[in-house]
């Protein structure tokens, strides 16, 4: 499998499973519950396979900063959650940063 839709599929996976924990309302709701141990054993399971073939620093960096923006994006629609002008800017760093790791870093696995 290609290293980036491992990587792809390990932030939709753990971007499931953080939207879930919300949901499951300190593991009161079970669905949502099952959910999040589910979506989270899958996320570490891609994440791994990604592992084989790009550097860890890179990976966890694209991963983080990927569920982050997703996770923020999904908090202000589904959850009607604020994001202020510094959240904005401050997720405007993160996708530079990742932007800047995988379009300009040489320590990018391409």
């Amino acid at each position: 499998m290609n290293a980036w839709l491992s990587l792809t599929i390990a932030i939709i996976a753990e971007v499931i499973a953080t939207s879930a924990l919300k949901a499951s309302e300190g593991f009161s709701r079970p669905w949502p519950s099952v959910l999040v141990v589910v979506g989270y054993a899958a996320a570490f399971y891609f994440l791994s396979l990604t592992l084989r073939r790009i550097p860890i620093g890179i990976a966890y960096a694209v991963w983080a900063g990927a569920g982050t923006v997703l996770i923020t994006v999904i908090g202000a629609v589904v959850f009607r959650q604020k994001i202020d002008l510094a959240g904005g800017i401050g997720i405007g760093l993160i996708v530079a940063g990742v932007l800047v790791l995988n379009l300009l870093s040489k320590s990018s696995a391409h």
